[in-house]
This record gives C-alpha cells, sequence and structure tokens, in this order.
C-alpha cells in the first residue's frame, strides 16, 4: 500500500531529511585520503545522536553500521571499515535516519583528492540522472517515468543503470511502497499523487550493469571492476511540482 503524507507529516519528513543533509554535508567535508570508511562512520553515528535522533540503518537487518560506505566499485552497502581512503578513490555516502518518528534517507559520491576527467563525468553524470528523475515527480506521472529519465540519460552518456537495487517510497517506514527501478519505459506503475514520498537513488557503473554481493552479505560490487557512483534525495510529490526534501545548500553540494 502506498501512504500519501499529511501537510503534518510532511514537515516531520522534511525535519529528518534535512538532518541527514547536513550530517552528509558534514561527512563529505571530512573525506580526504588517510581518512578511513570507519572514522566517517563513527562521526556519523554521533551526529545522530547529538541532533536526538536514531540511525535508521544500524541493525535493520542486521546491518552493523550507521553508514553505507561504497568505494570505488563497490555499488551499495558497503560496510565501513579501517583502510584509509587513497587520492583518487570514490566514496558514496548513504545515510539515513529516524526523528520524531518519521525516516530520512539520502546519498552522494564524493572524490576523495583528485579523480581523474571520466571519474569525474561519472559523479557528473549520475547526479545529473538524479535531478532528470526528479523532474519526472509530478501529480499524475507514472513511477516508471522516473526510471525511464534516469536510464535515458545515464545511457545517453556511455554508462550503465544497475538493475538489481532500486528507490523506494520512504515516511514513518524506511522502505514503503512503491519501488522505484532506475531503468523502464514510461507510463506504468502506480500514478503519482499529492503526499507521496520517494527515495530516488540512481546507481551508475561506468562498465557494464552487472553487480554481485560479497561474502558479507551485504556489499554489492561491479562484476566487471568498474567504478560506480550513487546519488539519493527524498522527494514529495506536490501540486506544484518535486519538493526535495533532503536538498543541500548548493555551496556544499558535491
Amino acid at each position: 500500500m502506498i501512504v500519501c503524507k499529511s501537510p503534518a507529516e510532511l514537515e516531520k519528513m522534511r525535519a529528518a531529511n534535512q538532518l541527514v543533509a547536513r550530517i552528509l554535508d558534514e561527512l563529505s567535508a571530512m573525506v580526504a585520503p588517510g581518512v578511513s570508511t570507519a572514522d566517517l562512520d563513527a562521526a556519523a553515528e554521533a551526529k545522530v545522536r547529538a541532533a536526538g535522533a536514531e540511525p535508521a540503518f544500524k541493525g535493520y537487518r542486521g546491518y552493523p553500521a550507521t553508514l553505507c560506505a561504497s568505494v570505488n566499485e563497490q555499488v551499495v552497502h558497503g560496510i565501513p571499515s579501517k583502510a584509509p581512503l587513497q587520492s583518487g578513490d570514490i566514496v558514496s555516502l548513504d545515510m539515513g535516519v529516524k526523528l520524531n518518528g518519521y525516516y530520512g534517507d539520502s546519498a552522494v559520491t564524493v572524490p576523495v583528492g583528485t579523480v581523474d576527467e571520466k571519474v569525474a563525468r561519472l559523479l557528473a553524470v549520475t547526479r545529473e540522472a538524479l535531478e532528470q528523475g526528479i523532474a519526472q515527480v509530478k501529480v499524475g506521472g507514472r513511477i516508471s517515468d522516473i526510471g525511464h529519465a534516469i536510464q535515458a540519460h545515464v545511457e545517453a552518456n556511455g554508462f550503465s543503470v544497475v538493475r538489481e537495487f532500486v528507490g523506494h517510497g520512504i515516511g514513518a517506514s524506511l522502505h514503503e511502497e512503491p519501488q522505484i527501478a532506475n531503468y523502464g519505459e514510461p507510463g506504468r506503475g502506480p500514478r503519482l499523487a499529492e503526499g507521496m514520498t520517494l527515495a530516488i537513488e540512481p546507481m551508475v557503473n561506468m562498465g557494464k550493469a552487472s553487480v554481485r554481493v560479497l561474502a558479507d552479505g551485504w556489499t554489492a560490487v561491479t562484476k566487471d571492476g568498474s567504478l560506480s557512483a550513487h546519488f539519493e534525495h527524498t522527494v514529495a510529490v506536490t501540486k506544484d511540482g518535486p519538493l526535495v526534501l533532503t536538498l543541500r545548500p548548493v555551496a556544499a553540494a558535491r
């Protein structure tokens, strides 16, 4: 069942999602050669709890950390480690919180030091694909319009869309209906209605689309070892178009 939120519920969701946006900005600024994803995870948990919120991911189906930190060929659900990041790496930071009964969820992929031009292009195209998907969030549209726009932009730029993982509804639960694929034909699936809240999250590979999950049961990596990027916003459907609840200041977005 798809749950449409009232204005009061959307305000609670805005607060949760703005907390996620602020912490992700702060974590992004910490990313540098020599810093470990375990360092970032510890900082994330401290910041979440200091704000009176709970980490949404820690303990979810047994996940051990506050942050999903996916480095280079890791696509999503990377478990933080003590290995130091190196210049030229990219790291996806995916985090959720629960605040006053409602969830926030967002992700950003950050370059570590200097990355080469094609890697920077991967990040830019993935971020643009998210924006293209968000632009389809309008009352009366279809869920599949979002994924179609994402896929079209990614593939036009020579990259590939991961198909095994999808976006999702979000609200009083971390994962709600509907599922939001990042590919497909337009004009299909449920119609978008005012008050729906969606976590839209393209995962884009530099090489082929195929992925596999490591023995830890969580970390998804590209089968061909190519780099992967991941950006995510939580968005509300309003009569005036998409409302990005996790919007970060332009100067801070990376």
